[in-house]
């Protein structure tokens, strides 16, 4: 747990003192794959870090249908809003696998706040970054097709400041099933495994066991399926 905080960005500039407080009180917890991390409607109490695993924001319409935000992946920290506007959780935040998660409580992180400048250009960049990422969610919910859904949340993914675990290296090789895309990208597992089946055969990335070989970043950012390819 000390070597996952002292790894992440917005801990780089903490002065020795605050990054000892931060230590004494972050604590972690074990979510199974579909447990809850945390629940809409609950006050949030800790800001929340992924340091092993994927968790999922989502919501659920009284009938049952979900929309998927995001999701986070190891290095990713989420719920800032909600403490800072200190409100009730308007998403629910679910394991898609086993995932320990650190808790850094709303106490520590509103002493942060008002103690470190460093952690406050922080905290000004990650709430840029997310609403880039939700308007970029809208767009492709609503006008693009499955095929490009999926390119594209695969390429929202490498976000150096949202989720630092995925920055993208020489094997640029993130760890997550058709099953996974398929929830954080708006399609059933199948039609995920048809769309990353057309992206591979035009060398944007390579299925390999466990996980997807990102080959052009840049290509699946910009992506647009062609619409008769898209319509069949």
């Amino acid at each position: 747990m000390q070597q996952a905080l002292r790894s992440a960005i917005w801990a780089q500039q903490l002065t020795p003192e605050q990054m000892a407080r931060v230590e004494a009180d972050t604590f972690e917890t074990f979510v199974p794959k579909g447990g809850y991390v945390c629940r809409k409607g609950e006050m949030v109490e800790n800001w929340l870090g992924i340091m092993d695993g994927m968790v999922k924001m989502t919501n659920f319409s009284a009938n049952g249908k979900s929309v998927t935000f995001s999701g986070v992946p190891p290095g990713g920290w989420f719920g800032e809003g909600s403490l800072l506007k200190r409100e009730i959780l308007k998403y629910d935040a679910i394991a898609l696998r086993d995932s320990r998660i650190l808790r850094l409580p709303i106490a520590t992180f509103h002493w942060l706040l008002e103690s470190s400048l460093p952690f406050t250009r922080f905290l000004l960049m990650q709430l840029n970054e997310r609403l880039g990422q939700f308007i970029g969610m809208v767009e492709n919910d609503r006008l693009l097709d499955p095929d490009t859904r999926v390119a594209r949340c695969l390429g929202s993914m490498f976000n150096s400041h949202l989720f630092p675990g995925l920055n993208p290296g020489p094997d640029k090789l993130i760890q997550i099933s058709q099953e996974e895309l398929g929830l954080l990208s708006g399609a059933s597992r199948q039609r995920a495994n048809q769309a990353l089946q057309l992206l591979e055969r035009q060398g944007l990335l390579r299925l390999d066991y466990g996980g997807i070989c990102i080959l052009d970043l840049e290509g699946l950012r910009r992506y647009q399926a062609d619409s008769s390819a898209a319509a069949r």
